[in-house]
């Protein structure tokens, strides 16, 4: 992978039917530690915040699984040259979702949010999670990325 550009990435975020409840700043920095985490240059990330309802729909429609989740990413670069402003990602990210897990998980809802993107960064930069060897590798990227931005280590492992 190419080595990740030290300019922040440009963030588009969208509250669709959930209130905003963190930063344009916090969501900015989440991405780009992800970005330099996964050691690939982003330019642009584009983030929408939905609520539980939507995060089903759109979980049913794009990976036929009706159950809510946390993060859904859809990479958009594909192998040739991208113009110029054009998009490298969307992440659709359950704002709910993100505040029922952290609090059954005993951690501050911002922080949850932040690892979803994280989460969804990390993805588009090559990181799996569908095997368990992948799944570690994945964990290890989200712990380094968490620590970056000021967080303590997660008290519980993610199940998957």
């Amino acid at each position: 992978m190419a080595a990740a550009a030290k300019t922040p990435v440009e963030v588009s975020i969208t509250w669709r039917g959930a209130r905003s409840w963190a930063t344009r700043a916090q969501v900015q920095a989440a991405v780009t530690a992800a970005a330099q985490t996964g050691r690939t240059r982003l330019r642009h990330v584009s983030i929408v915040f939905v609520p539980t309802r939507e995060m089903r729909r759109l979980h049913r429609v794009w990976l036929a699984d009706p159950s809510a989740t946390d993060v859904i990413t859809f990479d958009l670069r594909d192998d040739g040259e991208q113009q110029e402003g054009s998009c490298d990602a969307e992440l659709i990210v359950g704002a709910e979702h993100a505040r029922r897990v952290a609090k059954e998980r005993g951690v501050p809802a911002l922080r949850e949010l932040l690892l979803y993107i994280v989460h969804g960064v990390l993805h588009v930069c090559g990181y799996d999670d569908h095997t368990p060897r992948d799944r570690q590798a994945m964990r290890r990227a989200e712990t380094r990325t968490m620590r970056a931005l000021g967080w303590a280590d997660d008290p519980l492992p993610h199940d998957d």
